[in-house]
Parts: structure tokens; sequence; C-alpha cells
């Protein structure tokens, strides 16, 4: 096999792996994984050195991870009350922000997905800088890392409520990031204790319009 029909099949393969086994991945898996978020693409304009990006590793053994997972089932509740209030004097905004108002809500009442019940959190920081294009130097990373945790055979979550924690000041103080420094994405990654069937995608021809 090629190395081009290699990560095809790779690109074909990931899923969003919402329930893990109780195995735990290796470390040398889990810093391979790193690796290839450490290669993603950064805004060089905004890239700040050896502190632009880092990486915080919490396994669900360790305690932290129940202080993590308190915290952001807080914060969701809190988003929650904030973003409904918003949608109550727009009626477009409510429309269409239903199936991300559940999603708060859930959390808030069950807990964060990904955060305790998957092997490992690890949450990807950027530093801030100017332009502030850090989140989608951080979307370049996660997808690095999802496709290299799928040839790894292991599965793997976004687990976007991440985003929204760089706001909170006790979310960052556990990962002892300075607060209001950086932005912030997260996944939870393990062994998939189911495998989803493959989407239905869009055919090229659907999709694309050429200028030629």
């Amino acid at each position: 096999m090629s190395i081009d029909q290699n990560l095809d099949e790779i690109i074909k393969a990931r899923r969003s792996i919402r329930l893990f086994t109780s195995e735990m991945p290796t470390k040398e898996d889990i810093k391979a994984i790193i690796q290839a978020g450490v290669l993603a693409p950064f805004a060089g304009l905004a890239n700040t050195g050896k502190d632009g990006r880092k990486f915080i590793v919490v396994s669900r053994n360790n305690p932290l991870i129940n202080q993590l997972s308190s915290v952001v089932k807080n914060r969701a509740g809190v988003f929650a009350e904030q973003f409904n209030a918003q949608t109550n004097s727009n009626p477009i905004l409510r429309a269409q922000g239903q199936g991300f108002l559940k999603r708060l809500e859930m959390t808030a009442q069950q807990g964060p997905l990904g955060i305790g019940s998957a092997p490992y959190y690890i949450v990807v920081a950027e530093k801030r800088g100017i332009p502030d294009v850090q989140h989608k130097s951080l979307a370049h990373c996660m997808e690095n890392m999802w496709l290299k945790a799928t040839a790894l055979g292991l599965g793997f979550h976004l687990v976007t409520i991440t985003t929204q924690m760089e706001q909170d000041n006790e979310f960052c103080n556990l990962l002892s990031l300075p607060f209001g420094e950086y932005r912030l994405d997260g996944c939870a990654i393990g062994f998939p204790a189911q495998n989803p069937p493959q989407p239905i995608r869009s055919s090229i021809d659907d999709v694309t319009t050429w200028f030629l």
C-alpha cells in the first residue's frame, strides 16, 4: 500500500468515539499523538516560541480529572443560562441554537463527555497573539492528533466545551495556565468500545464548483 493509499484509509476510518473501554493506551502512543499535534501548522505571526503551544495530559486515574469535570459541569450551567437569556430576544438565534443549548444543559446535568469517561483528557493551549487566529491553529492540531490516534487504532473525541473554558479562571488555574493568556481546545482518547458506522458523505461533484 502506498503512502497516499494509507493516508486515504486513515482519513476514511476517522470517527468521533463517545464510548471507551477501561483499557489505558500506552504512554508511547499518547506521546506519538502529541507529536503529531506538535507538527501541526501554527500562526507564524502570532507564534511566541517554545511557549506557544502546550499539551496537558490528564489520566482518569488522577484526582485532577474529577476537579476538572466538576468545574466544566458548573460552567456549562452558567453558559446555558446566559445563552438561553440571549435567545429570548432573538428568535433566529433560538431556532438555530437549540442543539447547542441542549448540549450545554446535558453537560451541566450529567457532566462533560470525555472528561473522566475516557482514559485520557488532553487540553491543548495556544498562546494568544496578533492576529488572533489561535483557534484555527488549534483546529489543525486537533486534526493531526485525531488522524494519528486513528492510525494507532485509538478512539478520539473532541471535547469542544474546552474552548469555552479559557474564560474560566478556576479551570485555567487547575492546569497551571495563566488566565487569559491562552486559547484552548481539548480531546478525549482511549480504546473505542464501539465503532460507529461510516457516515454518508456528499460526492465531490455535489460539493465542488470548478472555474477552469
